[in-house]
């Protein structure tokens, strides 16, 4: 067995028990359960869930085309700005899901296979989006469809807000939720993903009467959606070296 191949076997068991031991210390002992029941360290759902939304991004600006003429460039860059616009509206939601994504988790002590196949069906969200973002583009500079690439591209955005709603409901109910997360916040946030779905649709319907009106309401939910959420920071945990009352 050669000298690297022992190394990177070493590392990996260090790796696997020094995990095994953060797991131990902030969630106790694990819950055994068999089939949806089989609770997990929410760590690798975190870590998947953020190279997909890597990825994500990433793809957003390959569906911008530069211009293949270049005898006037400069007009022709002007031109795209259909695609800058959905590129930054896009980039800046899936930013902010990303944000809210590691707020909910962080307060998420253990994943079960209903998190995790409600965190799937989130990212499959995700990743449809540079789909959607080519598609309103697309309208917006040819000036046909706009009303149906609008609500399409609500749509997709309303689907991420209700897999959130369902991910935090679902932890909230089967009390996969940290102590260290007191009930007012627990409430402030659900509420808050709550409003987003219910801002979310409205941008759909608004968007089916008059597509720039749905654009302005996904705008204004960019905007809003990056302030903090009341109550989301952790409660500090009393320290076990503190001396008891009364010693």
């Amino acid at each position: 067995m050669s000298l690297g191949l022992v190394t990177r076997l070493h590392l990996g068991s260090i790796r696997w028990r020094r995990s095994a031991a953060m797991i131990s210390s902030r969630d106790g002992p694990a819950r055994s359960g068999r089939g949806f029941g089989a609770e997990r360290n929410p760590a690798r759902v975190v870590s998947f869930s953020d190279a997909v939304f890597a990825i994500t991004v990433t793809l957003l600006v390959l569906e911008i085309r530069p211009p293949t003429n270049h005898t006037n460039l400069l007009h022709g860059l002007a031109a795209l700005w259909p695609s800058y616009l959905a590129y930054a509206l896009t980039f800046l939601f899936i930013g902010q899901v990303w944000a809210n994504h590691h707020i909910m988790f962080d307060h998420i002590r253990a994943a079960d296979r209903v998190i995790l196949l409600l965190n799937t069906v989130l990212l499959m969200s995700v990743a449809f989006l540079p789909f959607t973002t080519s598609v309103l583009a697309g309208a917006l500079h040819s000036g046909h469809g706009q009303r149906t690439a609008a609500v399409l591209y609500g749509i997709a955005f309303d689907a991420t807000a209700l897999t959130f709603n369902a991910i935090w409901q679902y932890a909230r109910r089967h009390r996969l939720l940290s102590e260290t997360l007191d009930p007012a916040g627990a409430t402030a946030i659900g509420r808050r993903f709550q409003l987003a779905l219910a801002w979310l649709t409205t941008g759909v319907v608004l968007g089916l009467l008059l597509p720039v009106l749905g654009l302005a309401v996904i705008v204004a939910f960019n905007v809003y959606y990056w302030l903090p959420i009341r109550g989301e920071s952790p409660r500090a945990q009393p320290s076990s070296s503190a001396p008891a009352d009364g010693a």
